[in-house]
């Protein structure tokens, strides 16, 4: 959990739950893994597994931040895994409804528990919802159901982007899409034309495309090097 946060796409970063498992092979060199392997202390962990823990001690923080920021939520798990309890999802949701001075980035690869509890749910103008997407095949299963959440901004995080994507039939109904490379000393490569191919489709269907880095294991930050009008350009 940081004030600040040193991902591109947001200010900070709200942990009120920790821990994961690996779903999918965009989750295979799991940055947040790497992280608490570094700084596990004792007791057995094995690689893909991580106890989920609730942290209610760390459910206030965003109301204590007093300038507006935008808040990636759960960047150490994710908020609909099947082991966290919809109680819990309750709270995390009714903080960001009272922090409305904040933007929250909810951001899942659950989509099969995003669907079963996203009507159970209120969704407040300054709650964005977003999948994770490294593939077609992910796409094809993660993107129609995010469709369907009544989020007031809706985006696709596709990083790490391992597959080319076609995006084209779903970008009426998305409102932002970031994309990446893998960085790390396994990452695996990403090709410009899949990220070029996925900018050119946001443009021409006017929404707004963030690149975020080309990655590999000195990652390069995307900068402004791809150009376009919408390029790096969140919604309003």
């Amino acid at each position: 959990m940081s004030d600040k946060s040193a991902i591109e796409w947001t200010d900070s970063t709200w942990n009120p739950v920790t821990g994961c498992t690996k779903v999918s092979p965009g989750c295979a060199h799991c940055y947040a893994e790497a992280i608490t392997l570094r700084f596990k202390r004792g007791g057995p962990y094995l690689p893909g597994e991580s106890e989920i823990k609730l942290h209610p001690e760390r459910l206030g923080l965003p109301l204590s931040w007093k300038s507006p920021r935008r808040i990636f939520v759960n960047s150490m798990s994710d908020l609909f895994h099947d082991d966290v309890p919809l109680d819990f999802i309750y709270k995390v949701f009714e903080v960001m409804t009272q922090a409305d001075r904040h933007t929250f980035q909810v951001l899942t690869k659950r989509q099969d528990r995003l669907l079963e509890l996203f009507e159970q749910l209120s969704w407040p103008p300054n709650v964005w919802m977003g999948v994770s997407v490294e593939n077609q095949y992910w796409a094809d299963r993660r993107i129609p159901i995010l469709v369907k959440v009544p989020a007031a901004v809706r985006f696709l995080s596709a990083e790490p982007l391992l597959k080319p994507l076609t995006l084209g039939p779903y970008l009426k109904d998305l409102d932002w899409v970031i994309v990446g490379g893998e960085s790390g000393p396994k990452a695996r490569p990403v090709e410009e034309k899949w990220v070029t191919d996925i900018r050119d489709d946001c443009l021409a269907h006017e929404v707004p495309f963030f690149f975020k880095q080309w990655g590999g294991k000195t990652s390069k930050s995307g900068g402004r090097e791809l150009g376009g009008r919408y390029f790096n350009d969140a919604p309003i």
